[in-house]
């Protein structure tokens, strides 16, 4: 009896904790996945032709062959190695900034945050008439003429507009990361640090850097999920534009499936670069972990 009632806890257990997390997951995440996986092999479109309508791998044959793809996966790479470095560097610099005990840090700390808690397609909207009012009125007062014409319509200046905002996006988010990996260090080291004469440059590079691989790991995997995904600011500030200049690989995507109603290529191009993401992701991961050193 008592063994009885044991296993029925158990599975009561199981099905509170683990099955129905799974039925969500699986109706959430997986069973949409493998559907995108089998329309990417047949006529479907989500409204014409038929999951039964087997075309073998023309749809990557169109994904491979499509010029615009491959332009805009190279703008979405240029994008992701800038973003990558410039938010990783400037939110490291401001953990370290307000964990140094500067007068009012805890300010600092929501203050260099809240970008992260605006919605993209609001951000965008809000750069974009920074872009094309406060920075060309600025320009126009000062006399500097890379500030006097809007980069929004600059296929030269509008890239360099999404990197901006995304790293003022990101770079709040990615503090907080390491400001915990910080706080995870043990201060023992650091005073032994300050009596062997150890400067703030040499602790932060013998000392914080090595010991905070693990946050550094978990901020450039965020990034890197993030810059190659962005989609919402990218429709708000620049809409792929000038001349389809900053046309990011998920705005060529949606557009590809839903605009053009090429739903098999789009979907195709959709998994592409799943996989793309996933080996970058998984590699940089277990690249950080062989890095990673014990206190």
């Amino acid at each position: 009896m008592y063994n009885e009632k044991t296993w029925i806890d158990k599975l009561k257990v199981v099905g509170t904790f683990a099955v129905i997390p799974l039925f969500a997951f699986s109706v959430v995440m997986l069973l949409p996945l493998l559907l995108g996986i089998a329309m990417t092999f047949t006529t479907w479109t989500g409204f014409a032709g038929s999951l039964l309508d087997f075309r073998g791998f023309e749809n990557y044959r169109i994904a491979f062959t499509d010029p615009g793809f491959w332009d805009s996966m190279g703008i979405t790479f240029k994008y992701v190695a800038f973003t990558l470095v410039f938010t990783n560097v400037i939110a490291f610099g401001l953990a370290l900034l307000v964990t140094s005990g500067l007068r009012g840090q805890n300010f600092f700390r929501m203050g260099f945050f809240t970008p992260n808690l605006i919605g993209g397609i609001i951000l965008g909207f809000i750069w974009q008439f920074i872009f094309t009012r406060v920075i060309v009125y600025f320009g126009e007062a000062t006399g500097m003429t890379i500030f006097q014409a809007s980069w929004l319509a600059d296929p030269n200046h509008a890239f360099w507009t999404l990197v901006i905002v995304g790293v003022w996006q990101s770079s709040g988010y990615m503090m907080l990361i390491y400001i915990a990996g910080l706080a995870g260090i043990n201060k023992s080291l650091l005073e032994a640090a300050d009596l062997d004469g150890a400067n703030a440059w040499q602790k932060m590079l013998k000392i914080q850097v090595p010991l905070m691989i693990p946050a550094f790991t978990i901020s450039l995997f965020l990034t890197l999920q993030r810059s190659f995904l962005v989609y919402d600011v990218n429709l708000s500030l620049t809409n792929g534009g000038p001349f389809r200049s900053t046309e990011l690989i998920a705005m060529h995507i949606y557009n590809d499936a839903f605009l053009y109603q090429n739903y098999g290529s789009g979907q195709a191009k959709a998994f592409i670069l799943f996989l793309i993401v996933a080996a970058i992701a998984i590699s940089q991961v277990k690249i950080m972990k062989k890095m990673e050193v014990e206190s």
